[in-house]
């Protein structure tokens, strides 16, 4: 049996061990197949239907295309690191392999799986778009190979050349805000649109010219030329791969030979706070205390809490540039940013793991969970609202409305009391585990990507139709709703807490379950 043999073999039969006797993980697999099937099937579709374009706009397209590809393949997979163990080649470094055999294994693994095969079904997609003779046919072959070879080769190097820092707290801490900074770079296109910087065609032409002397550019363009100077572009492509498997091999050379600096002994030290000395001693005032601390050293919270202002600066900037700013603006932010850390408490028990059974054995009645439930709200709280206030300054003096000022803060309170009382219930109705702190973007564990998105868009459908009542009169003109926002939120956060603490503590058994799935 040959090495490749070998290591596809163990790929799925790891992935066919992951499904055994749960039901969840066989539902979100099989989610994520009927997803991979679509996104194939409509992708190499898409590209096929560019034999109907003029031929350089199509070029143009699948440049774009395999660029975006590549950049995806660069990207993503360091998102996935910890979740995906056959990323970080420390978990095969006490095994008797050489690195021949460890890297032929570990891009073996990175071409097996789903979305290998819908990257590979949608790169073929250009031979039916592009290729118009039979070199090109040929040539395109080629170019598809190189192209997955390329996205997979050099996905490694980036995951070996950074597992070392990614197994470590301030690595991930990085890798999050870098991330954060990417998202925003990937709305450009959309504002230079909707700043009429130029012609969506001409755009793309532009953009074409520029990506198609990449690697993925060449390949893409061999395909369309399908001669001698497409067969010159394959080879440079070939080098590239060939250059950055090398680098790859240097590289996992060097990870197997470099200390884990992730597990040396942090130092601890005991603190005294602001909340010790304005809450008495007991349960809630712990909770705040822990929750403050999470939020502060926790690298996922901390992703939430920077996508929460990402999404209201991409609000701001795409609404300013579609219909002006008014004294509508602020409020919009602010409701829309209350909504979204607001959304951290769907699953506010995640966080938590296994942890968690600490606290439930000293929950003896749902009063107990319901204190609980207000720590970690309030600890959200103190941090939420000097942020709220930032936001609806910021716009109300961007927009020229100050006087939107007051509202858009009493809003954005309405809406994060509205988001803390839904989160109560999502929690322990639909609770997931969080994976382990090796990734800040681990939404929930496998099999569970579907409680995942059922919880989110149930608390984001259940936010914003409890935040209608107060955020649509606002919104024609009716300032003085506004102060009515808080005591609504208010309203709806304790009806929620109490709720939540009924229904979750008949099942705290089934709770302490649901968030210790293994990962």
């Amino acid at each position: 049996m040959t090495t490749v043999t070998l290591f596809a073999q163990l790929k799925l039969r790891l992935m066919a061990g992951n499904l055994r006797g749960d039901l969840q993980r066989k539902l979100g697999f099989a989610f994520t197949l009927v997803m991979g099937v679509i996104i194939a099937v409509v992708g190499f579709l898409l590209m096929g239907l560019l034999r109907l374009a003029p031929p350089d706009t199509a070029a143009a397209v699948v440049i774009l295309v395999y660029t975006f590809m590549l950049i995806g393949w660069m990207i993503v997979p360091l998102m996935a690191f910890g979740l995906d163990d056959t990323l970080d080649p420390a978990r095969l470094s006490l095994f008797p392999l050489t690195t021949r055999t460890m890297a032929i294994g570990m891009f073996t693994a990175s071409a097996t799986g789903i979305w290998p095969l819908v990257t590979l079904v949608v790169a073929a997609g250009a031979l039916a778009g592009l290729a118009s003779s039979a070199g090109g046919v040929v040539l395109g072959i080629v170019a598809v190979f190189l192209q997955f070879a390329l996205c997979l080769t050099l996905s490694r190097l980036i995951t070996t050349a950074l597992s070392g820092a990614l197994r470590t707290r301030r690595g991930r801490d990085v890798l999050a805000v870098a991330a954060i900074f990417v998202v925003l770079l990937a709305q450009l296109p959309n504002l230079l649109l909707n700043s009429s910087f130029g012609e969506p065609g001409a755009m793309l032409h532009q953009a074409a010219d520029l990506l198609r002397w990449t690697p993925s550019g060449m390949a893409a363009h061999a395909i369309a030329d399908g001669g001698l100077i497409g067969l010159g572009e394959l080879v440079v492509v070939a080098l590239a791969v060939v250059l950055a498997a090398w680098l790859w091999i240097k590289a996992l050379n060097r990870a197997l030979v470099t200390p884990d600096f992730s597990t040396q002994a942090a130092s601890v030290r005991k603190e005294s706070g602001l909340v010790d000395r304005f809450l008495p001693d007991g349960p809630l005032a712990a909770v705040v205390v822990k929750e403050l601390k999470y939020i502060r050293r926790e690298p996922r919270l901390r992703v939430g809490w920077f996508s929460s202002l990402l999404v209201a600066v991409v609000l701001g900037f795409t609404a300013t540039r579609s219909g002006g700013a008014g004294v509508w603006l602020p409020i919009l932010l602010s409701a829309a940013a209350g909504l979204m850390i607001s959304l951290q408490a769907a699953n506010a028990f995640g966080i938590d793991g296994r942890s968690l059974w600490m606290n439930a054995v000293v929950i003896d009645s749902e009063r107990g969970l319901a204190v609980d439930l207000a720590g970690r709200h309030l600890a959200s709280a103190l941090v939420a609202t000097p942020l709220l206030i930032v936001i609806s300054v910021s716009a109300g003096l961007f927009a020229g409305h100050p006087e939107g000022i007051a509202p858009a803060v009493l809003a954005g309170l309405g809406a994060l009391g509205i988001g803390y009382g839904v989160g109560s219930v999502t929690s322990v109705v639909i609770p997931y585990t969080m994976p382990e702190r090796m990734n800040a973007f681990s939404g929930a564990a496998p099999g569970q990507g579907g409680q995942a998105f059922a919880s989110a868009m149930g608390a984001m459908l259940g936010i914003t139709a409890l935040a209608l009542p107060f955020v649509i009169p606002l919104l024609f003109g009716l300032l003085w709703v506004s102060i009515l926002a808080p005591f609504y939120g208010l309203l709806a956060e304790i009806l929620g807490r109490k709720l939540g603490a009924k229904i979750g503590f008949n099942r705290l058994p089934d709770l302490l379950a649901a968030i210790s799935k293994p990962t």
